[in-house]
């Protein structure tokens, strides 16, 4: 196959401007936020888990206050990566096969994915934000609007990674496994749960190398009033334009593989 016939392939002078591009994505997030409005079951099930878990182990532990911010950042994980499945949903349907090859860039795409990924993830974040006053979770305004953007940060960066890993996957089942072994030692190991100090050397170590472990804990800060942390706002900040780059990647190399 030729250039000119290959998916995406624009002749020069004729590549799309930056409006087009923004047009297509803002059409495809759209498209997610509607088919989640449609899918009650997924708000459900992003939100149980996370909900169950703070309230069981947190009791139990008498820790709420603290688990609070973790268990936010569990509900954008979740939202996030449910998210991501439309993806591999759409190739086995062949609409993303027609969005392929529609004269937009990858990127536009990509950008349509995760920024609809991100708003249903915030969405179902501030849901779960409303429950903080019952443990004395209680925010500023300038809080709230500071928690409010970090929450954002985390979520582009988490749907932009699940993302990345479902232009690779032929299966809903094998995507879940893979992210499930990701994802969950990744959370578990961000201060969601337990504070690092007191932790083994190694534990300490992943810690401070994983980059979820800044996200939430500029959140938390956020949530208690403390001081913007610019260096953990930098890493999430870092760390969702790496996982974007990583998902136009992926979606590049997918389709030469075609």
């Amino acid at each position: 196959m030729n250039a000119v016939n290959q998916p995406g392939y624009f002749p020069a002078g004729n590549q799309p401007g930056w409006f087009p591009a923004l047009r297509a994505a803002g059409t495809l997030a759209r498209r997610e936020i509607v088919r989640f409005l449609r899918q009650r079951s997924r708000l459900v099930g992003a939100m149980a888990t996370p909900l169950l878990f703070w309230l069981v182990i947190g009791s139990g532990f008498n820790y709420l206050d603290y688990l609070f911010p973790g268990m936010l950042v569990q509900v954008l994980l979740f939202a996030s990566i449910f998210s991501t499945i439309s993806i591999i949903q759409d190739r086995n349907e062949g609409f993303l096969q027609g969005v392929l090859v529609a004269p937009v860039p990858r990127s536009a795409v990509v950008l349509g994915k995760v920024l609809g990924g991100t708003a249903i993830a915030l969405l179902q974040g501030i849901l779960f934000l409303a429950l903080g006053p019952l443990v004395g979770v209680q925010p500023t305004l300038a809080g709230l609007a500071s928690s409010l953007g970090v929450m954002a940060l985390v979520a582009f960066a988490l749907t932009a990674l699940g993302t990345a890993f479902a232009w690779r996957f032929e299966s809903v089942q094998g995507f879940h496994g893979v992210m499930n072994l990701l994802l969950f030692p990744m959370w578990l190991l961000s201060g969601a749960v337990f504070p690092s100090e007191g932790a083994a050397g190694w534990v300490r170590a992943v810690m401070a190398g994983n980059p979820l472990t800044y996200g939430v804990s500029a959140l938390r800060g956020a949530l208690t009033g403390a001081e913007p942390s610019w260096p953990a706002l930098g890493v999430t900040a870092a760390f969702a334009l790496a996982m974007f780059g990583l998902a136009v990647a992926s979606a590049r190399g997918k389709m030469r593989a075609r």
